[in-house]
């Protein structure tokens, strides 16, 4: 018979079931017409290895240790939450160039935190910032914003290298440059130079670091030792 009425699911028995049949037990994720969604491609060319290249040499080489050790305490918990959102689990790689996996970054441009809000953008999305508190520092309040824009962005795009150019540059500006194009391709865009100089190596500097981290023991990174995630409690203060 069919019910007339959906049951949520306790925790415990949600964690139970996600143990057994995983987060996607009817194998959607994996069907051609969902995989753009779920994934994002890896390509390799020229832009990508020059990336590739500075992140395993030199100064470019420190910084990625640091940023591969500092993942070790965002990592479970930013694939979970990407997981649930059904969105990929190499987003994570984006946090890590935006940051550096630093909850307490602050660029030039004013953007902070993690996810390297602007003010503006983390408002839109649930984050207070104001005199007393800046939410775009909390790792996990600022994770729950950046999946929901980043899903925002792929479901106007439809391709998370759009996304992550949007992400970077503003919806507005790839929007304008795929208007002036006539494609919808990142690569075309870049090639057309639409996008700024920090756009456009933006997309290739990503699938740098999704590359390596995926695999850190073929680019030398086999001594990265992780920190370990964070332990905390959760309390009530009173005002």
């Amino acid at each position: 018979c069919i019910r007339d009425s959906v049951e949520t699911l306790d925790e415990a028995t949600r964690r139970e079931f996600h143990a057994l049949f995983g987060n996607d037990p009817l194998g959607l994720s994996r069907r051609p017409v969902n995989a753009a969604r779920f994934q994002i491609p890896m390509e390799m060319n020229e832009h990508v290895g020059r990336w590739i290249e500075y992140f395993t040499a030199g100064d470019g080489r420190v910084r990625f240790r640091l940023y591969l050790e500092r993942a070790g305490r965002y990592e479970g918990m930013i694939r979970q939450r990407a997981r649930e959102a059904g969105l990929p689990e190499d987003l994570l790689y984006l946090a890590l160039i935006e940051s550096g996996m630093n909850p307490n970054a602050y660029s030039r441009a004013r953007a902070v935190g993690l996810w390297q809000f602007m003010q503006s953008t983390g408002r839109a999305y649930g984050l207070d910032v104001d005199y007393w508190v800046d939410e775009r520092r909390d790792p996990f309040l600022a994770t729950d914003a950046a999946i929901a824009h980043l899903g925002d962005l792929y479901e106007r795009f439809g391709s998370w290298y759009l996304a992550a150019a949007a992400y970077n540059a503003g919806a507005g500006r790839v929007s304008r440059g795929i208007r002036r194009v006539g494609s919808d391709d990142f690569w075309e865009l870049a090639d057309a130079r639409v996008l700024r100089a920090e756009t456009r190596n933006y997309v290739p500097k990503l699938l740098a670091a999704a590359t390596i981290a995926r695999n850190p023991e073929r680019y030398g990174f086999d001594d990265v030792v992780p920190l370990p995630p964070l332990e905390f409690d959760v309390v009530q203060v009173p005002d």
